[in-house]
């Protein structure tokens, strides 16, 4: 153990994404995305390791290097991913904290399948783990390692962080194994949530079912203090603004303006997932048009939703609900030559990413229900020009920042999603600089590099020791 890794990150998925060449040589990239961008370094500069499952079910793989990380492949059978990951992780635990969106599915061999996941990534990090080291378990697949891994290796600080919702009392209630829950967070030192709404949800209900004593955000649980803590994510502000100063990034958001037909392009960019709320938006975006309100040639809506656990019948069928969606909005309002909505199901790179936010007058961000939401920060920091409006749910964690200069909106209310539609799409060059700029100070300030510091920062000071005997609220 003393040879072991000081630092040690778990996630479901490893950061590398495999990838075929033209000869069909397999090799690995790192993938997209600011939690990768952000531990990255932090794992190049501590010896770091990260343990996670390679993405191939049957497949057993030695620990190997890859962009100056260790990388330790955790198994996975393909019943582990049809019961741990599309099951339990997926179909009940996802539902369950988006506000039960969808109903959730409570199976007890879906239960018995994360359980033995989970015990699997504790195993394996406890073997990985250097004496003392830090160890810091990623999101909702992985609830029960904290508490599996302190009963294996005592030494370790674990943190956990869960980046989508945290529910409260009355919906976490429902599930059968809501202690279990609970107590394998519990073995953590510290607990983060994207709002503090989300760890004070926790702290309540470790109060409500285990009967913990507490004092404000530290729980006293086993004779150790656990904090839960609010950290919200943001995004890697330096590579988005790396992407939009290249020459072909600038070309290529200019040829898909020319593309969309020159009137004011609407964008939408979402994982397909019935959370997004991609139906309500396009419900309102058509509905314009029957109204009146706007013609065809004046404003067009170009949604990219990228493929999602596409074997989960609910993903399927969110799929047809929304293809079918579009062809009618598309009939009814279309003209020759003239789309009023381009549906685009599959995935983009960073580079092009980056030029659909430059290309794009309106973001439009309306989750039903959602952690954080980086789309909606990744807009903001690619419009260093200070153009383009933001429509963003409240129900997303993104509103509590960058509500100030974002056009808030309840995505359930349909006649209120088409007004805030319209004054987006007319507001003035001024008040859209003005709005931009609130926003971006808030992102540039607060960027994926200082959620990461900021969250270990706290992992490694000490707890605060118990001055006196918490009360029972």
């Amino acid at each position: 153990m003393s040879d072991g890794s000081e630092f040690v990150v778990v996630a479901n998925r490893l950061p590398v994404d495999r990838v075929v060449g033209e000869d069909g040589t397999p090799s690995w990239r790192r993938s997209p995305g600011g939690l990768v961008s952000a531990i990255a370094p932090l794992m190049r500069r501590r010896q770091g390791t990260w343990i996670g499952w390679a993405g191939k079910a049957d497949e057993k793989l030695e620990p190997f290097q890859e962009d100056g990380m260790a990388l330790v492949p955790v198994f996975q059978s393909s019943e582990d991913v049809e019961l741990y990951y599309e099951g339990f992780s997926n179909a009940t635990l996802w539902p369950l904290y988006h506000d039960v969106v969808a109903p959730p599915v409570y199976d007890r061999a879906m239960w018995d399948a994360y359980v033995r996941v989970n015990r699997r990534f504790a195993e394996v990090t406890a073997a990985v783990a250097g004496e003392g080291s830090i160890v810091w378990i990623q999101d909702y697949q992985l609830q029960l390692v904290p508490k599996m891994l302190r009963e294996l290796r005592p030494d370790l600080r674990i943190g956990f962080f869960l980046h989508i919702p945290f529910p409260p009392l009355e919906l976490f209630w429902q599930l059968p194994w809501r202690r279990q829950i609970l107590e394998g967070l519990l073995g953590a030192d510290l607990v983060g949530f994207q709002l503090p709404g989300a760890a004070s949800n926790f702290v309540r209900l470790c109060r409500r079912l285990l009967d913990a004593r507490y004092s404000k955000q530290d729980v006293y649980w086993d004779d150790r203090v656990v904090r839960a803590r609010a950290f919200p994510i943001s995004v890697d502000v330096e590579e988005l603004h790396d992407l939009i100063e290249r020459p072909d990034v600038r070309a290529r958001a200019k040829e898909i303006r020319e593309d969309l037909g020159g009137g004011t392009v609407l964008l939408g960019v979402d994982r397909l997932d019935y959370t997004k709320g991609i139906t309500q938006r396009l419900e309102a975006f058509g509905e314009l048009f029957g109204d009146g309100d706007l013609k065809p040639g004046e404003a067009v809506f170009a949604q990219i939703a990228t493929p999602s656990r596409e074997r989960v019948e609910q993903y399927q069928l969110l799929r047809d609900q929304i293809e079918q969606q579009v062809g009618r909005i598309n009939g009814e309002h279309s003209e020759l030559g003239t789309t009023v909505v381009h549906y685009l199901h599959t995935s983009y790179d960073r580079k092009e990413l980056a030029a659909l936010y430059l290309a794009a007058d309106v973001m439009v961000v309306t989750p039903l229900r959602d952690g954080m939401n980086l789309v909606a920060k990744e807009y903001v920091a690619c419009r260093d020009d200070l153009r383009g409006t933001l429509v963003l749910s409240e129900f997303a964690g993104a509103a509590g920042e960058l509500g100030r200069g974002a056009f808030l909106v309840n995505p359930y209310d349909i006649d209120g999603l088409k007004e805030t539609l319209l004054k987006a799409i007319h507001t003035e060059p001024a008040e859209q600089a003005k709005r931009m700029r609130t926003m971006r100070r808030r992102v540039q300030e607060h960027d994926v590099d200082r959620w990461a510091r900021s969250f270990l920062d706290e992992l490694e000071t000490p707890a605060e020791p118990q001055v006196a005997e918490p009360q029972p609220a």
